[in-house]
Formats: C-alpha cells, sequence, structure tokens
C-alpha cells in the first residue's frame, strides 16, 4: 500500500509551514477566547486548551500516516469513502444516535469525543469527484449523462445535510463540486443550467425557514434588533471596532467574556480581531491566500505531469478552504448573513481541523509524486 519507490522526504515547505501557522494561531486563538467560558462551565480554563491540543496532536499523527500513502489508493478508494459518508449522514439522524446541539443533529458520540459527518463528507466528496473526472474526463464534456451522474450524487448529500440541517456545509458542498466540475471542461450550457437550479433551490430554503428569515434581516441591520437577532453579528462587530489596527493585546479581550457566545467557535476570528486588531487579522488573511495559492499551484503541476486526480483534488481543496475561509470570516465582519461555519485550522472543532489536516497530507504526498514523476522522466 505504501509504495515501494517512496522514500521518506520534506515535504512541501511552502504547504507544511502556512499549515502549522494556522494551526499554531488556531491553538493560540481557541485558548485565549474559550478560558472565561470553560472556567464558568467545566471548572478549568484550559478544557477547550487541552482538548484542542489533544486535537492537534491525533491530527498531525493521523496526516503523517496518510502522508505515507500513495494517491494511487485515494483514486481507486473514492466510491468506498463516499458511501461510508453517506451511510454516516444518515446513521447521525437516527433518534438517540446523533447528538443534537443547538437544535442541529450533526454530531456522532464516540465516548468522550464527538464525530461530524458533514466534515468528513467533504473530503469524501471531493476524493470521489477527483478520481470520477479522472476515469470521466473526456464522456463529462460532451455527455449529459455523466456530468448528471455526480450532480445527482451531490444532491443526495445536500439532502441528507440539510435535513441534520447544517445549510452552511450543503452549500460549500455543492459550490464545491460545481466550481470542480467547471475546472473539469463540462459544457457551459450543462454548468449555468445546473447552477442557476442550484441558486434558485438555495434562494428557496434560505427563506423557507423563519430562523433563516431572521438571519437574513439581522444581516441586513443588525442594529435594529441588536439584543436578539442581530446580538452575535453586533458583539462581533464591537469586537472588530475595538481592535482598531493593533488590538487590545493578546487575552484582553472583553468580547469573549461572555457578550459573543461561545466565541471560540464560528466567530474566533473576531476574538483575534479585537486581540491582534486589523493587522493580525490580515496576517491570517494572507496566509489563507498564500496556503490556497500553493496548494492550487501544487494542482497545476501535478496536471503537468499526467497525475489528473491529484490535479481535481488540489483543486477541490483549494477551492473548499477558500470558501470556508470566506465564508466564515465574511460572516464575522457583517459581510454575509450569519451562518455556522468553521474557519478551517483554527476554530474549534475536532473533526474539522481532522479532516483538513488528512486533506493537506494527501496534497504533500501528491506533491512528493511530482517529484517521483519527474525523477522517472530524466
Amino acid at each position: 500500500m505504501f509504495g515501494h519507490k517512496f522514500d521518506l522526504r520534506l515535504p512541501d515547505k511552502g504547504v507544511s509551514i502556512l499549515g502549522l501557522s494556522l494551526i499554531l494561531i488556531g491553538a493560540i486563538a481557541v485558548s485565549s477566547s474559550s478560558i472565561e467560558y470553560a472556567a464558568k462551565y467545566f471548572g478549568s480554563p484550559w478544557h477547550y486548551t487541552l482538548r484542542h491540543l489533544f486535537y492537534i496532536i491525533l491530527s498531525l499523527s493521523i496526516g503523517f500516516f496518510v502522508y505515507l500513502i500513495p494517491v494511487q489508493f485515494w483514486l481507486e478508494t473514492g466510491a468506498f469513502w463516499l458511501l461510508l459518508a453517506i451511510a454516516l449522514l444518515m446513521f447521525v439522524l437516527i433518534p438517540g444516535v446523533g447528538r443534537e446541539i443547538n437544535g442541529s443533529q450533526r454530531w456522532l458520540p464516540l465516548g468522550v469525543v464527538s464525530f461530524q459527518p458533514s466534515e468528513f463528507a467533504k473530503f469524501a466528496t471531493i476524493t470521489f469527484l477527483s478520481g470520477y473526472l479522472v476515469r470521466h474526463n473526456e464522456s463529462i464534456s460532451r455527455d449529459w449523462f455523466s456530468f448528471l451522474k455526480p450532480v445527482l450524487v451531490t444532491l443526495a448529500m445536500a439532502v441528507l445535510l440539510l435535513m441534520e440541517p447544517d445549510f452552511g456545509a450543503a452549500v460549500i458542498v455543492t459550490g464545491t463540486v460545481g466550481t470542480m466540475l467547471f475546472l473539469a471542461g463540462v459544457r457551459l450550457i450543462h454548468f449555468f443550467s445546473l447552477a442557476a437550479i442550484a441558486a434558485a433551490a438555495l434562494a428557496m430554503l434560505a427563506v423557507s425557514v423563519p430562523y433563516r428569515v431572521q438571519r437574513l434581516v439581522a444581516y441586513v441591520d443588525p442594529w435594529s434588533d441588536p439584543y436578539a437577532n442581530g446580538y452575535q453579528l453586533v458583539q462581533s462587530l464591537i469586537a472588530f471596532g475595538r481592535g482598531d489596527w493593533f488590538g487590545v493585546g493578546l487575552g484582553n479581550s472583553v468580547q469573549k467574556l461572555f457578550y459573543l457566545p461561545e466565541a471560540h467557535t464560528d466567530f474566533v476570528f473576531a476574538i483575534w480581531a479585537e486581540e491582534l486588531g486589523a493587522i493580525g487579522a490580515l496576517l491570517v488573511m494572507l496566509i489563507y491566500a498564500g496556503l490556497v495559492a500553493r496548494i492550487i499551484w501544487i494542482g497545476w503541476q501535478s496536471g503537468k505531469v499526467g497525475n489528473f486526480f491529484g490535479a481535481h483534488f488540489c483543486n477541490g481543496f483549494a477551492i473548499l478552504i477558500f470558501g470556508q475561509a470566506v465564508i466564515n470570516i465574511g460572516v464575522t465582519m457583517g459581510l454575509l448573513p450569519t451562518k455556522g461555519m468553521t474557519l478551517p485550522l483554527i476554530s474549534w472543532g475536532g473533526t474539522s481541523l481532522l479532516v483538513t489536516v488528512l486533506m493537506l497530507s494527501i496534497v504533500l504526498r501528491i506533491e512528493q509524486d511530482i517529484k517521483l514523476r519527474r525523477e522517472s522522466i530524466d
């Protein structure tokens, strides 16, 4: 399984340094933003810090193992991961099995930890679609049925995600698949027809549930209801305002003192901006931009040496990271409607961290595959 030609080399410096930088920032941000909350509800200010460090160690350990696995393995097993993801998404919906938190049934309890199938579904979808695009490289650009098959799979995945409900995950999975298909060269008439239908469907879903309508109203004018529907966004904007250019200092946030609810989760970027200011916030955005650009470059190089699975996988992963980062940061800054979306490698969430590191490890292995193919040619 590990491949006899692979020797353990140093992974790509760009992806490694940028990825580890975000993980380090995440450890600091989660620790700082969760201290008061953890002390009140768990009796220890380091409750979330220690658990997050555990997830980091676990993720990096699994990531190292994944780095040793040949890229061909993921190409051949994509369908298995997809079926497993669909099974887990169905399993979490069973009453008494999935754990419900804040009205959403998204977690599978596994003893002292919980597993979030929607995060795994993102990895499974990208892996499956990357292999599918390799196998149907020619037919997908001209045959409607070849184009429709991954669309139907994505639709099934989106329906299961919406049943949890997890509207944000459904949007990001659908958007990632659509962009991957577009980059693969599908016919524009097929792509834009589907995009119009998907946009209309998502718009209808966004206004079909009262709490989503309230979020949209709060997004337009959060100050019209600052103590109810607009409360979280208002407190986030206050955090950005207090941060100014250079921040109030690490650990000195006021908004994390129960003004911004559960600040270590989806709104951790607001606390980071309050404590490190606009300079600190811009630094994080630049790191994300550099990481996404590097992954896209690796994908491009992979395609040049004939590893088209690697090219599609890198494109999909770059789209996923970029989309999640833009949505999360946009929400905390009031540029997008409020929607729960983790900030990759930074927000609290063990499954998200684990899956993202897993995908980063595959990208690093793809980069090694590029070197090996070039050496074999030389």
